[in-house]
């Protein structure tokens, strides 16, 4: 394949896309649990802890962790730089587009939410995947 035809841009090393990451919100973590011993719940609480700004994305909650929940990227009140996505790999599948066309930067598939379809899609629309 020739490589200035390619329509994926080249990755960068994990590390230096976790660095760039963590350097900047706003973020959305989508499949937030209401459940504190899920992992959903502690992949938002993460976030609170460190003070970041975050929204909970989850269809069936109104609230999580104190936080107004949304049921969708498109729904959120501004824009998001990066999402933590801890869903099935099929909803996963259906949350790249979303977050594509939302204008997100960057999707951290969690353990468990990745697949290949998802990764490919990602990269594909321009997004950068962990």
């Amino acid at each position: 394949m020739n490589p200035e035809r390619s329509a994926v841009p080249p990755r960068r090393p994990t590390s230096e896309i976790i660095a760039d990451f963590l350097a900047e919100g706003p973020y959305a973590v989508v499949g937030a649990s209401t459940d504190r011993t899920k992992f959903g719940n502690r992949v938002l609480r993460a976030y609170l802890q460190k003070g970041l700004e975050v929204y909970p994305i989850n269809p069936r909650a109104d609230t999580i962790e104190g936080l107004k929940s949304y049921p969708d990227l498109r729904s959120l009140p501004k824009p998001v730089r990066g999402i933590s996505v801890i869903t099935s790999p099929a909803i996963t599948e259906r949350v790249v587009a979303e977050a594509a066309d939302a204008g997100v930067r960057f999707v951290w598939m969690q353990p468990g939410a990745e697949s290949p379809e998802a990764i490919r899609a990602a990269r594909e629309r321009g997004l950068e995947v962990i």
